[in-house]
Formats: C-alpha cells, structure tokens, sequence
C-alpha cells in the first residue's frame, strides 16, 4: 500500500502542530516485521505515533472501524467519553459534536494506511489485514487501552491483539515481536522497551501471562499490576480461518 499524497499532507499538519518527540531505545530495533504496544496517552498518543514516531512510513495503526464510517463515528464518540458527562452542556456536545466529528473524522481517517479493527464476526478481516502487512515487511501500531471514562483508560488492556502471533507463525514459522512503547508526554519521549516475542512452539495460552505482564508494565508503569488482562473479540478465532 502506497502512502497516500493527502496522508502525508494531514501527516505535516500534525507535525507542525504537536510537540516533537525523541525516541529512547532499550536496545537497538531489528529491523525486522514487528508490533508496537503503545499507551494510548489520551488523543496525542496515536498523533505522536503517526507523526513522530522513527520509521513513520512503515507503520500500519489499528484503527477502530467506527471512525471510518460517518454513520458510525457518532456512537463511537459518544462511548469514548470526548467531554465530560457531568458537564452542564453534556446534552449540547451530545447533540452537536458528534455529527461534527463524522462529517470531518472520516475523510481524514480513511486516507491513513490503517488496519480497520471489528468487533464482530469481520474481525478475520483485521487479522488478515494485520498479516499481509506483517509479512510485506510493515510494521503494527496497536493501543490496547480500554476507554474507561472521560480523559481515562482502564489498567488493564484487551488482549485480542495477540492472536496475530500464532496466524503470524502459521504462515511464516516466525515468532512475532512485540515492542512495548511508554509515550511520554510530559518528557517528549517514546520509551521502547526490549521485545517481547511469541514463542512459536508454546500454545498461545501458555504464554499469555508472560506477554501481556511484560507489555502492561511497560506502558503503564506507573498503574498497580491488574490480575488479569481483558480478552477482547478476537480471542475466539478459530485457527483455520486465518
């Protein structure tokens, strides 16, 4: 997938208007097809990861479906808390800035290289999506926070992501890196920690402690450790669909 000419116009756009940001590595990035887990940092999380981020051009966001539908975006505004609910001109925003949102979020979101996420049965398409720019040599940007309220996520983080190791092994026999990413906004910094890989010839429920606890004290270093992650829709594929 080429980058769109008008992506890298809204790309510039938020480069010339968000804070710049450095990137810290533990150890050096290997080059090779990888995911980066990210906290969500409020709004300026994926802005900083598109625009700011090393390697910008190769990167593939998950992006939640619902922003790239103007039919949808309302209801997705309203479920992720973009003012607050006790605000005296709730019902206003309610009634304004959602169809506000659908009429620009849209067209600016589609001209993006994203991976659509669904919540259904039309989740394969996000896995095979995931897969094909994996293996094209791309890398994942994946923010696994719950929205949990108004400017807040939850500790824990959906899980469903981690599906893609195993079809990722499947496919190529390669064990998948996961690199956890703290977006530091008060210091202007990405914190990319050391991979954590998915062992190709352990079943995926054997290491799922293991690769979520390494990811969540990661990006959240600051939260108390949760007893367990939340599995999100794509948990239950079936390993022949992929």
């Amino acid at each position: 997938m080429e980058i769109k000419r008008s992506y890298r116009f809204w790309r510039g756009v938020a480069r010339r208007f968000s804070p710049r940001m450095q990137a810290q590595w533990e150890v050096p990035f290997t080059g090779e097809p990888s995911v980066f887990i990210c906290n969500h940092a409020g709004a300026y999380g994926p802005i900083a990861m598109c625009a700011h981020f090393p390697m910008a051009d190769d990167l593939r966001p998950w992006m939640n479906a619902q922003v790239l539908s103007a039919r949808e975006t309302p209801a997705y505004v309203r479920q992720d808390y973009w003012w607050a609910p006790e605000s005296r001109l709730a019902p206003l925003y309610s009634a304004t800035l959602p169809y506000i949102a659908a009429a620009i979020l849209p067209p600016i979101v589609r001209t993006a290289p994203t991976v659509p996420v669904y919540h259904d049965a039309r989740v394969i398409r996000t896995v095979r999506a995931s897969l094909r720019f994996l293996k094209e040599g791309k890398h994942l940007v994946i923010f696994p926070e719950q929205p949990s309220g108004y400017k807040t996520h939850d500790t824990t983080l959906n899980s469903g992501f981690l599906q893609i190791a195993p079809a990722f092994a499947r496919q190529t026999g390669k064990g998948i890196a996961f690199w956890p990413v703290y977006i530091d906004m008060a210091q202007r910094v990405f914190r990319i920690s050391a991979p954590i890989r998915f062992e190709v010839d352990t079943p995926l429920k054997d290491q799922m402690d293991r690769l979520m606890g390494g990811l969540r004290r990661a990006i959240q270093p600051h939260m108390p450790l949760a007893a367990e992650s939340n599995p999100d829709t794509p948990e239950a594929l079936p390993a022949g669909e992929v």
